[in-house]
């Protein structure tokens, strides 16, 4: 679901609207998969809508996917900050953001801001990565 609401929330600020066939290319999903989690978000009063009408988010759906937007922002930051390559991240970050706690994330949040405004702490972090964490190429690291 909250797949669904980010992916309405970003189309209807990029295009002004979101239709069943964009969302379902954007989230490489059947039509009628779309339909269907639009019928259930509709129920639970995030969006609007009607067959043949369009879609529209309510506020409760606006806050929603605003929400899961700056999340999917901030989790692709911290990895970027980690030095993880671009290419890892977006898969990365979908796997995280739907498997850890509220609380993980505020942490993870502070850990960015903290990082942002402590740059010399990310740099003492990224030398001891680079120079003292094992790789993934270690055996240990691997088992």
């Amino acid at each position: 679901m909250e797949d669904y609401l980010e992916k309405i929330y970003e189309l209807m600020n990029d295009k002004g609207y979101a239709r069943v066939s964009d969302i379902a290319s954007s989230l490489a999903v059947q039509p009628s998969s779309v339909t269907k989690m639009l019928q259930k978000l509709d129920e639970n009063e995030y969006v609007s809508y009607e067959k043949y009408r369009g879609i529209v988010l309510t506020q409760r759906g606006q806050r929603m996917g605003k929400l899961m937007k700056e999340r999917h922002a901030m989790l692709a930051e911290f990895l970027r900050m980690l030095g993880v390559a671009e290419e890892t991240i977006q898969r990365d970050v979908e796997g995280i953001e739907h498997h850890v706690s509220p609380r993980t994330l505020e942490s993870l949040q502070a850990l960015v801001v903290f990082f942002n405004t402590n740059p010399t702490a990310l740099q003492s972090f990224l030398q001891f990565q680079a120079t003292e964490a094992p790789s993934s190429e270690d055996p240990i690291a691997r088992s």
